[in-house]
């Protein structure tokens, strides 16, 4: 039998859950994120397909959401709920047989051996309805990048197959930023090479484009032009390679110092995260969005790795201790990472 790589995305994710939580909402527009005050700095997690028809995505500023759609229903982020119907989801999608790699919430790769991959994904779909009343897209593939892009064309609630039979028929004319993998910046020097579509792409020389974008990425480039990728579907469980605490505040933080006590106290709260985890920190990054909007960051290596509250708060102070910045600050964020 065949080998396939199916890409398993649940439609509207977040707010689909909302909407079985709260019916009245079905059909309306809404946008889940931060506390559900579009007042208050934050952004949009997730937004229902009404509310997308309107400009309004996901990272999108929610008080800019609430000017593109005042009439929008906004609704607090609810981990715990969506964590509960995710591990629901994934549980069906394993009991169907195949390798399933799990990308998120929302999403995961199916590594499958069978001679109907569109009857398997439909199969797939109406499971995962009939579990959690959500409805998902699958996007067929001989790797993941295929699948992966194919989904894109599913949606909503739909499954599509994308292999090298068919990857420049659909995808030859389009831009290369329509590959996974390829953003603006990418694409836009890309297009400045005279590279403007997948199918240029694909054509393009591997050296050339290695002179340009470096040894490794650029003849990669070259094969997602060509529709070539990884097709290992891995079940190994995700371990996460750090983890952070980060807030954003309502009023700019203006003075210094009060940067560096709200750097202090965050780094305090991840040092209670840190309690829970078997594994110690080797690195400490600090996070500082100024206003309106530029981010950058600063970390520095533990002398030993450590999960103590002290230890991680002055390894905070010192990353902060390197910018040189001191203009109003918006928000704040402590990352802790671990070793191998």
């Amino acid at each position: 039998m065949a080998r396939w790589v199916l890409h398993v995305d649940l439609d509207q994710f977040i707010a689909a859950v909302e909407v079985l939580r709260h019916p009245e909402l079905r059909g309306r527009a809404v946008v889940v994120g931060g506390d559900g005050d579009p007042t208050k700095r934050g952004v949009v997690s997730t937004a229902s397909y009404e509310a997308r028809e309107h400009g309004v995505h996901s990272g999108l500023p929610l008080r800019t959401a609430a000017r593109r759609l005042p009439d929008a229903v906004f609704l607090p982020v609810d981990r715990p709920a969506y964590e509960e119907v995710s591990e629901t989801v994934m549980a069906v999608l394993r009991d169907s047989g195949a390798v399933v790699e799990v990308l998120g919430w929302d999403e995961a790769f199916l590594g499958v051996d069978t001679e109907d991959p569109e009857g398997f994904a439909r199969s797939l779909a109406a499971r995962v309805r009939a579990a959690t009343q959500l409805d998902c897209t699958v996007g067929i593939g001989e790797n993941k990048l295929q699948a992966k892009i194919a989904t894109g064309f599913g949606k909503p609630a739909g499954v599509f197959r994308l292999t090298f039979a068919n990857w420049f028929s659909v995808l030859g004319g389009r831009p290369t930023d329509a590959l996974w993998g390829i953003g603006a910046k990418t694409a836009k020097k890309l297009a400045g090479l005279g590279i403007g579509t997948v199918a240029d792409l694909a054509g393009a020389d591997p050296d050339a484009l290695a002179a340009e974008f470096g040894p490794m990425t650029g003849p990669w480039l070259v094969l997602l032009g060509r529709g070539r990728g990884d097709a290992d579907v891995d079940d190994t469980p995700y371990v996460a390679r750090g983890h952070g605490r980060e807030e954003t505040f309502q009023q700019n933080i203006a003075d210094w110092s009060g940067v560096q006590a709200e750097v202090t106290r965050i780094a305090g709260l991840l040092a209670a995260d840190l309690a829970a985890e078997t594994r110690p920190a080797v690195r400490v990054i600090v996070k500082v969005r100024y206003a309106p909007f530029i981010t950058e960051t600063h970390g520095v290596p533990l002398g030993s790795p450590s999960s103590d509250a002290a230890v991680i708060e002055q390894a905070a102070r010192d990353a902060l201790g390197r910018f040189t910045g001191r203009r109003p600050v918006r928000l704040l964020g402590v990352r802790a990472e671990f070793g191998s």
